[in-house]
């Protein structure tokens, strides 16, 4: 437990004693901030919290570096990755990288994406950066980091109108583009292995920088067996811990303690929810690739030409309790 409290500590002391207030307040943000509207926002704005660092204070990356799966002899079998293909195009992302960044601007397949990690939420989403202004029409975003967060979840902004963005929904939550939704790709959350077994032609982000940051360490260790999440006072989910994870599909959510007894559920509709060993967790351990084994996921539907991959997630519980409170977790 001490491992995790020296970094949130000195996160929470930032907040409340450095130059960044802990509590909303727009006349203060809107020096870092003049092109956002704050008289725009569908959230109440004290929802909106410092995370400890100024605005692009965690720098997403814009120009992304590849390698050949084949040549990626820095990641263990089971290090954790989000494998995104689209148009036949194939990339992973691990979160050894995104660990430190949150957001990677990139194309593929012809498609401009945002690949997300949210690690005090365990969100993993990826975004078509694609959207139609209510007054301009087809416009492409770019996207950094506040700096802040709202039930302990990453709030983005765009670099085009300087709106804010909540990366678990996907929505604009203040300023002048409120209200937009991003589209969510369906992607997985898989082991490194995985990827390369199912894509071994597939490329591997690394970093631009390998000495920028700690690549491949974890400055929340043990985060995911904490008893409370950082900087969140919200009601917590009942009869699961608040920091489990669960897997979220098509409106529905199980707990993944659930989903590793069962290996296997299928719903009436046609869903097919299946479980194997071999993934690290990456916000276990100090190294990332020593995590304990969470194992892989996936999520398909049953279509009359086979199963084919749907939009999920494996989130913490508490931040789905958060943002989907009427979305019951099934735990037995």
């Amino acid at each position: 437990m001490k491992q995790i409290l020296k970094p949130l500590l000195i996160l929470l002391l930032l907040s409340l004693w450095g130059a960044y207030p802990a509590s909303a307040n727009p006349d203060y943000w809107s020096k870092a901030w003049p092109k956002t509207d704050f008289s725009r926002t569908e959230v109440p704005l004290d929802e909106i919290k410092s995370g400890g660092v100024p605005k692009d204070g965690i720098p997403a990356i814009d120009d992304p570096k590849f390698i050949a799966a084949a040549d990626a002899a820095h990641l263990t079998e089971t290090e954790p990755v989000i494998g995104v293909v689209v148009n036949g195009e194939a990339k992973a992302y691990p979160l050894q990288v995104l660990m430190w960044h949150e957001i990677v601007n990139d194309e593929i397949g012809g498609v401009p994406i945002a690949v997300t990690f949210c690690p005090l939420c365990n969100a993993s989403l990826v975004f078509d950066r694609r959207i139609r202004h209510p007054s301009t029409g087809e416009m492409q975003l770019d996207f950094g980091t506040t700096g802040k967060l709202r039930n302990s979840d990453l709030v983005m902004y765009d670099r085009q109108t300087e709106s804010w963005w909540q990366q678990f929904t996907g929505r604009a939550i203040v300023g002048e583009l409120m209200g937009t939704e991003l589209k969510m790709l369906p992607v997985r959350i898989e082991s490194f292995g995985n990827f390369k077994k199912r894509q071994p032609e597939g490329r591997i982000l690394v970093p631009n920088d390998e000495n920028f940051r700690r690549y491949g360490l974890n400055p929340y260790q043990q985060y995911d067996s904490a008893w409370q999440p950082f900087l969140y006072n919200g009601e917590l989910p009942e009869f699961v811990p608040p920091l489990s994870r669960v897997v979220v599909a098509e409106g529905r959510a199980w707990a993944l303690d659930f989903l590793r007894r069962e290996k296997r559920i299928e719903t009436t509709d046609g869903l097919v929810i299946e479980w194997e060993e071999g993934q690290n967790s990456a916000l276990d351990a100090a190294v990332i690739g020593e995590g304990v084994d969470i194992g892989n996921v996936t999520v398909r539907r049953r279509t009359a030409t086979g199963l084919e991959d749907v939009h999920y997630t494996v989130d913490f519980a508490f931040a789905h309790h958060a943002f989907k409170p009427d979305q019951p977790i099934i735990f037995e």
